[in-house]
């Protein structure tokens, strides 16, 4: 078996004892049950996909920017040259961005990955170089990536997560930087989902209405050519083979990775916080490879790209925060890293109504 095999072979489901246990703990809490409101259900996740009550501290943190460019910029879907892809790249590694402040803030380490920068980049600390093509193929003339490259940016980004978590990060932050990545991802959130293009694509970085027209109709037609009517998405096969094929139809290098990247986490059981439409799309494909890995996962927070919540609501994933965010980077999850390791704390430190001598009104009345 290959590495996206083995991978997929030690991703557990949620455990259910863990859960009623973290469940049962936080009923025990010195506060009125309920009232941390989605951060119990958050600390309550966290310990079912770890297995174990509490869950350990998701600290340190790690983010991953996943950098790759798309064929389907041909097709005027953004007004943004595709050269940025990689002088962002450049800049992520210089610290300039906003996902470095928010890193920084977070106390969570960048890492960038070349999976798939159209330009060569130099080498420098803090980027590791994968690059499996030099950007995709255009996704309206046939499928963005072979099969070969589909899986080569998938291992990539289970390579990453194991290499992360060897390092000692308990917490992975997606993260990804595209230009045009905004157009792969409705179409794979369509392909994924049976959503109409027209619901499933938004403005990106912040398009005009012709273009977000044009956008729509280039995502309708990458998915008609390539035989992914959304209308049938309930049809097609499950399993790793239909998840790889609809990764190389119309995904990105960097998307591939995130899925990768996802399914990583899920196998080392460390909890995976997701950041927008990019990380959100990614994790469809994920799901697809392994139901079992949406489990590890935390949406950071809801995009103003409309395609994240139908893609949420499929993973059956809430997320932390809406704060109309649509920057991508792994912005949306950082903010939301703080409240995920604030969830875990509680659980190892704040006292029990016994433990403390404090009474129960609960307990009391029953």
């Amino acid at each position: 078996m290959g590495l996206l095999e083995t991978t997929l072979a030690k991703i557990h489901p949620a455990d259910r004892n863990a859960r009623a246990l973290a469940v049962a703990h936080q009923d025990r809490l010195t506060k009125p049950r309920g009232s941390l409101g989605a951060l119990e259900d958050v600390a309550v996740r966290l310990a079912a996909a770890a297995g174990t009550c509490p869950a350990p501290l998701p600290v340190p943190a790690a983010l991953a920017i996943f950098a790759a460019d798309h064929g389907v910029h041909a097709q005027g879907v953004t007004p943004w040259p595709q050269e940025v892809t990689g002088q962002m790249v450049a800049n992520f590694l210089a610290g300039g961005a906003v996902a470095n402040a928010f890193a920084a803030q977070a106390g969570a380490s960048v890492t960038v990955v070349d999976v798939g920068v159209a330009t060569e980049l130099p080498p420098g600390p803090g980027l590791v170089v994968r690059k499996v093509a030099s950007g995709t193929a255009d996704m309206t003339l046939g499928p963005a990536m072979t099969l070969d490259q589909a899986r080569a940016a998938v291992e990539t980004g289970i390579t990453v997560a194991g290499d992360l978590v060897a390092a000692g990060a308990r917490c992975l932050v997606t993260g990804d930087m595209g230009i045009a990545n905004t157009t792969a991802s409705a179409a794979l959130i369509c392909a994924f989902t049976g959503s109409d293009p027209a619901r499933a694509t938004g403005r990106g970085t912040g398009v005009d209405d012709a273009t977000l027209t044009r956008k729509i109709e280039t995502v309708r037609r990458a998915l008609t050519v390539n035989g992914l009517p959304p209308d049938v998405a309930g049809d097609r096969p499950a399993g790793a083979a239909e998840a790889l094929r609809l990764l190389a139809a119309v995904g990105g290098l960097e998307h591939a990775a995130l899925a990768g990247f996802v399914l990583g986490g899920a196998a080392a059981r460390v909890p995976v916080i997701l950041d927008g439409v990019i990380a959100g799309s990614a994790a469809l494909a994920a799901a697809a490879f392994s139901s079992a890995a949406a489990d590890h996962c935390v949406a950071g927070h809801l995009s103003a790209e409309p395609g994240h919540a139908i893609a949420l609501a499929h993973l059956g994933l809430t997320p932390l925060v809406d704060l109309g965010l649509r920057l991508g980077e792994g912005t949306g999850a950082l903010l939301a890293y703080p409240l995920v390791a604030a969830a875990a704390r509680v659980m190892h430190d704040v006292a029990t109504f016994d433990s403390a001598g404090v009474t129960d009104k609960e307990a009391q009345a029953t």
